[in-house]
């Protein structure tokens, strides 16, 4: 599920294990699910995708597109995460 996703992502992340081809499955896998994710696994997925240098540069603009609508579910915290993941990754 959605949850899981972002969870795998974010534990490779916070111990700084890049794993490309890890990443770049989990991005396709995720792809056609970033609907279902919550505001806080969109956070997440993308802050841990540009903790570990990888810009998966379709994950992020369909990030953009789903976060967009509905920027009003994100705390505070979240929208930080975004705004730095997106500086980040450029």
């Amino acid at each position: 599920n959605s949850q899981e996703i972002a969870n795998t992502v974010w534990a490779y992340a916070t111990v700084d294990h890049s794993s490309p081809e890890l990443f770049d499955k989990i991005a396709e896998i995720a792809l056609p699910r970033l609907h279902e994710f919550s505001s806080q696994a969109l956070a997440s997925t993308v802050w841990s995708y540009a903790t570990v240098g990888n810009s998966s540069p379709q994950l992020f603009d369909r990030v953009a597109d789903v976060a967009l609508p509905r920027l009003d579910e994100f705390s505070p915290q979240a929208l930080a995460n975004i705004v730095w993941a997106y500086a980040t990754v450029g």
